[in-house]
């Protein structure tokens, strides 16, 4: 009977609207959830019957149901903070975080380290990230961000580079003499080195000219530093010549004695090579590093790879999401890269709750990779995504679907006063 499938007809579009109402419910209280894509709830509507068959037209509807509830994934605004482990994207992509539920994903990028040292969320996923190898340089090697509490170890100094000036116009009169170094050198300067222990060492070098476009150097440490040393005097640990072309630039580098002997229990006899520049004769071409020109003998810049043992004092994100450790020897290296997933299909995603997503059959795989590549989504340090939820849109879309709702209950109401009138006519 026509009256009575009405009822059922409004019944569900009463349902229809209520279960609506509870999505824009849903996004009301998430309003300041970070990392919350509001949702959109998507009627179908419900076919009884074919009053012509396959003909067309003519067809009666049974009322409506809710065929779909998408999330609207556009972009939230980010806000900066001052807290070092919040992050946000900006474009595609979802951090990955894994605990004991397996590996899910998330835009929230509230992070903070805990007790052990890992990268986690708010309720405690371990994020996942790209590792770095002892020289800071990443891999392609996913694992927990983590950073090490332990001291970092010490590194004797393998390599000293060098740039100077030596002054061409210095006249190769003087004799090098160890007991009286300064009088005895045409030109002096000191540069720092470690030993494998860590210990600082200040070597002291001292360059003559023998001849033209000729150098010899010699490197003095303190005394009582080195195996063998006396307190109070120098000690010679290295000694070698440079040579120069016609125009100044470096032909030739030589070391010619190397006794790197340190005391308290350091490795005896320690390789360091002392690197003036790109000589020509070894393939280079004499124009970076150390010169001879008529100007006064300068030491321009150098730098030496060794380092003392040393904590992690802080630690900070960049835009790349490259994690960076700065320890209390001065060092700065890479721990790790932040890895961002991209999947064919992200509106498919499974909600588990605590602001996280699993990978469902209809999503696909994860695409790992960095931050702005393939389409990736860039990272932003200090900062995080708000929700997109805009209340306005939503308490207008609440008014249209309290509207359907009551105006659905009218039709039930309605069709209750027509069976009535039906109920009479036997009186």
């Amino acid at each position: 009977m026509g009256i009575l499938s009405s009822l059922y007809t409004g019944v569900s579009g009463m349902a229809a609207q209520g279960e609506a109402l509870g999505v824009i419910s849903d996004n009301i209280a998430n309003a300041n959830t970070t990392g919350f894509k509001a949702s959109r709830a998507e009627f179908q509507d419900i076919i009884s019957k074919n009053l012509k068959g396959i003909l067309g037209g003519n067809q009666v509807g049974r009322g409506v149901k809710i065929g779909a509830v998408n999330p609207i994934l556009t972009q939230g605004n980010v806000d900066a903070t001052e807290k070092v482990t919040d992050l946000a994207v900006s474009g595609d992509g979802y951090f990955k975080v894994r605990g004991s539920d397996g590996d899910s994903f998330t835009r929230d990028g509230s992070f903070h380290f805990d007790r052990e040292g890992y990268l986690v969320t708010n309720d405690n996923q371990r994020v996942q990230g790209f590792q770095a190898d002892e020289k800071g340089n990443i891999l392609n090697k996913m694992a927990d961000i983590k950073f090490p509490r332990a001291l970092i170890p010490a590194k004797g100094t393998a390599e000293i580079k060098m740039d100077l000036n030596l002054d061409s116009r210095m006249e190769p009169t003087k004799k090098f003499d160890v007991k009286d170094p300064y009088s005895t050198s045409h030109y002096s300067t000191g540069v720092e080195m470690y030993d494998s222990q860590g210990n600082k060492h200040l070597l002291s070098l001292f360059f003559n000219k023998t001849a033209d476009r000729q150098w010899e150097y010699k490197g003095l440490v303190d005394g009582k530093e080195v195996t063998g040393g006396e307190e109070g005097s120098l000690a010679e640990v290295c000694a070698g010549k440079l040579e120069f072309t016609v125009d100044g630039k470096l032909d030739s580098q030589e070391m010619t004695e190397a006794n790197f002997n340190f005391k308290g229990g350091a490795l005896q006899n320690q390789q360091v090579k002392l690197n003036f520049g790109d000589a020509i004769k070894a393939g280079g071409k004499g124009l970076d590093g150390t010169k001879q020109y008529g100007k006064n003998s300068d030491l321009i810049g150098w730098n030496q790879d060794g380092a003392a043992a040393g904590t992690i004092t802080s630690l900070s994100f960049n835009d790349e999401g490259n994690l960076t450790a700065v320890y209390s020897n001065g060092q700065a290296t890479d721990l790790a890269q932040i890895a961002l997933a991209k999947f064919e299909n992200p509106e498919a995603l499974f909600k588990v709750g605590n602001n996280r997503l699993k990978e469902s059959r209809d999503s696909g795989g994860p695409s790992m990779g960095a931050p702005g590549s393939s389409g990736r989504g860039k990272l932003f340090a200090k900062s995080l995504e708000r929700s997109t939820v805009d209340l306005a849109t939503e308490f207008v879309n609440m008014i249209q679907n309290q509207r359907g709702f009551q105006a659905n209950a009218k039709t039930i109401t309605t069709t209750d006063e027509l069976l009535n009138e039906v109920i009479q006519l036997k009186r």
